[in-house]
């Protein structure tokens, strides 16, 4: 008995539910009122054609009250009401009414799409195919969802669902329209964490297929979809990253390698978007333009190294005086002292090569002379007088008997006390050296015996050749 309840329930439902789609599916071909619908259907078709809105929408009322489904073989009176409801919508202001507006639009297609699924319209180009019908009903789904994007703002979830009919009953016939408002919602979806990346990638395949293959077969509308295509594929651009794995881009960026092979910028792009989708080190591609690119960039860094080596010979006279040619490296000083115009730079070079010829080639004479033309370059240096009281210091020992030693120490402390005159940052190593050769002055007694007095100025022999006034230990 509860098992024949069941039964009786379901079949009333179902006679009911038969029942309301059929009243919305209603046709004129039995009304009593087929002439008034079939005039009412004429007068609002032609205001429609010449957007006289007002005038279409009164008489629209009248047809579709009558056989919302015309003749039973067309849906003018859904799609043509939707797209009166959605004129009122544009123009209205008040939001209750625009509500109003926008869900009677909506339901319309709705409904349309109803009647085809109950047969209530079996539309005369189809001839009972199903797949022509499918074809109408994904139009009209697209349309819809148009509409709901660019017009009504209806939620992307809802707008999402009508989009999904669209391209499942369509197919490759789908219209170019839907693609620029469905790649927006999946990147937003995909944004907002409401769609995982496995759908979105999905999606995204879907689509460019089905672009591609109206690009390819349908010579009419191709360059319509081309510009779909390439619109849509901007926007999916935002979420690729996050959608996609190596071996998508690999696929993506050959093309563009091997239109222009030798960019070294599509190189650098390439590695950089490959390394940041964690394609692995052995990817054949990714090895191939990473070695290509390592090979041009050492060559060309080498290229550029000489050239800069080549322009500023200081630089190749620290790297001879590095590797131990210190004749070398007094040669490359010289090149950049001639090349040199800026006086505090030339004064710098001046005095490494004195040091060289000094400390290095042993060479006093010539590196007094040019520490002395460090001195010139740059005035109140104190650090070139100290490398001339080093030399004068250091071949003190070479000057003749202790005497003439001792004068040359006086000579070398002479500088010294020169340098921190003029230089207070040499002051505290003048200091020291001072002090270092405080007892290595004359002896008093040595003076006597040579009729020297203190303050008498004397000439210290050997190389030095200057005139220094005697001091005593």
């Amino acid at each position: 008995m509860e098992r024949l309840t069941k039964i009786l329930l379901a079949a009333i439902f179902t006679f009911i539910t038969v029942g309301m789609a059929n009243a919305q599916c209603e046709n004129w071909n039995d009304s009593a009122q087929k002439d008034e619908a079939e005039n009412a259907h004429t007068i609002y078709r032609q205001a429609l054609k010449g957007k006289d809105y007002a005038l279409a929408f009164e008489h629209w009322q009248i047809a579709y009250g009558i056989a919302p489904s015309a003749d039973g073989k067309r849906d003018y009176h859904f799609t043509d009401g939707a797209i009166l409801f959605l004129e009122k919508f544009k123009t209205e202001t008040d939001e209750t009414k625009k509500a109003e507006y926008k869900k009677k639009g909506l339901s319309l297609i709705d409904d349309a799409i109803a009647c085809y699924k109950s047969n209530g319209i079996t539309r005369s180009k189809c001839n009972g195919e199903q797949a022509c019908i499918d074809k109408r009903i994904g139009y009209l789904a697209g349309r819809k969802a148009y509409d709901m994007f660019y017009t009504y703002n209806t939620p992307y979830s809802q707008t999402l669902a009508a989009l999904e009919m669209a391209v499942d009953k369509s197919g490759n016939d789908i219209e170019y329209i839907v693609f620029d408002p469905y790649a927006a919602i999946v990147v937003y979806e995909f944004e907002k964490g409401n769609m995982d990346k496995v759908k979105a990638r999905g999606l995204y395949e879907k689509l460019n297929e089905l672009a591609n293959y109206n690009i390819e077969n349908n010579a009419k509308l191709a360059e319509y979809y081309k510009q779909a295509k390439s619109a849509m594929n901007s926007k999916f651009k935002k979420i690729e990253d996050g959608i996609f794995d190596c071996d998508y881009f690999v696929a993506k960026l050959k093309p563009q390698y091997e239109a222009d092979p030798d960019n070294k910028e599509i190189w650098k792009g390439i590695i950089a978007k490959l390394k940041k989708q964690n394609c692995p080190s052995s990817n054949s591609f990714l090895t191939e333009i990473e070695s290509k690119y390592k090979s041009w960039a050492a060559a060309t860094n080498a290229s550029r190294q000489a050239e800069f080596e080549a322009s500023n010979p200081a630089l190749l006279a620290k790297k001879a005086y590095d590797s131990g040619d210190f004749t070398g490296a007094a040669a490359k000083y010289q090149e950049a002292i001639n090349a040199e115009a800026d006086p505090n730079k030339k004064a710098t070079y001046l005095f490494s090569l004195a040091s060289i010829q000094f400390r290095k080639l042993k060479k006093y004479s010539a590196a007094r002379n040019t520490a002395r033309e460090a001195a010139k370059n740059k005035p109140n240096w104190g650090r070139p007088f100290m490398l001339i009281g080093d030399m004068y210091g250091s071949s003190a020992r070479s000057c003749g008997k202790s005497w003439d030693q001792r004068l040359a120490i006086l000579a070398a402390m002479d500088k010294y006390r020169h340098a921190k005159s003029i230089d207070p940052s040499v002051a505290e190593t003048a200091n020291k050296r001072l002090a270092k050769y405080a007892k290595s002055m004359p002896i008093r007694e040595d003076g006597f015996q040579r009729g020297v007095k203190e303050g008498t100025s004397v000439t210290v022999g050997c190389w030095i050749g200057e005139s220094v006034k005697v001091r005593y230990q």
